[in-house]
């Protein structure tokens, strides 16, 4: 599943802007082939306890362990984009994890309580990709 390139045409009598925009649904991830569903599943697994390898294993994500860890450095990296978003909706719970990941999956949780995969509706409320 991907996203859609749409042209917004000027041509002829159209009153088009010209450009081109993307259109995403919310369980994309752009410019990755992980899912925002997968992610979180995965991360709900890490959550649980387990390391980043059973987790993968748990989920049964189709990638290389070290595409799973590369993904989750990736994920670290974008965390201050992410938290402070998070931030602006509530304060972060308190947590007993020391993973910034965690603990960001927590506040995540938090924010977005009744949602099935709250990396999409992270995405559907900001408007923003969740990993960078």
């Amino acid at each position: 599943m991907r996203g859609q390139r749409v042209f917004c045409s000027n041509r002829g009598r159209r009153g088009g802007c010209g450009q081109t925009f993307s259109l995403f649904t919310a369980d994309v991830l752009p410019r990755h082939t992980l899912t925002a569903t997968l992610l979180w599943r995965w991360l709900i697994q890490r959550l649980a306890g387990l390391s980043v390898t059973a987790a993968a294993e748990a989920v049964r994500l189709p990638f290389a362990l070290e595409t799973v860890y590369r993904v989750g450095r990736k994920l670290r990296h974008g965390l201050d984009r992410v938290r402070t978003l998070l931030c602006r909706e509530q304060a972060p719970p308190s947590s007993a994890q020391s993973d910034p990941v965690l603990q960001s999956a927590e506040h995540l949780q938090n924010v977005f309580r009744g949602a099935e995969c709250p990396p999409a509706a992270f995405q559907l409320r900001f408007q923003v990709p969740f990993m960078g």
